[in-house]
């Protein structure tokens, strides 16, 4: 999966303008017709020694007296309606480096997982053939880059 250099150059472009990972894989498949998963775009982001950019808004002390903001409220308030959760087990799935469960914004829960390989797979929920609308997967990716990011992953 290799990129041009120009195509480097635009993820870095994408990188110092914020972007999430989950956003930048999904760019590089859209625009590039590239299929990455998502741990292999953070190799190649560390490979390209570029820095994510946090969007969170820096608090300003004269702005102390309103309250702050809070990350996972952003993302729920981004989200469609009812918003999309994500919590991690405590005990992971056998084979995954990191699994949990995640809410959509309908209220249709699935578990999900990342394997050794960095492949995310969503895990069936009790309503069979569901599938999420592209609006809730793509709150879900934002959403679990967070997690992660609170657990030092």
């Amino acid at each position: 999966m290799d990129l041009t250099p120009e195509q480097k150059q635009q993820v870095a472009a994408w990188v110092n303008d914020g972007e999430s990972l989950a956003e930048i894989q999904r760019r590089i498949n859209n625009e590039f017709s590239v299929p990455m998963t998502y741990m292999d775009v953070r190799f190649l982001v560390d490979d390209l020694e570029l820095d994510l950019v946090d969007k969170t808004p820096k608090v300003d002390p004269a702005d102390a007296t309103k309250p702050a903001v809070d990350a996972e409220a952003s993302i729920v308030d981004d989200a469609p309606e009812g918003g999309v959760s994500v919590e991690l087990d405590a005990i992971m799935r056998p084979g995954a480096m990191v699994s949990g469960s995640v809410t959509f914004s309908d209220g249709e829960s699935m578990g999900w997982q990342l394997d050794q390989a960095g492949r995310l797979g969503l895990i069936p929920g009790p309503t069979e053939g569901y599938r999420p609308s592209e609006a809730d997967v793509m709150a879900f990716q934002a959403a679990l880059e967070e997690e992660l990011r609170k657990k030092g992953m």
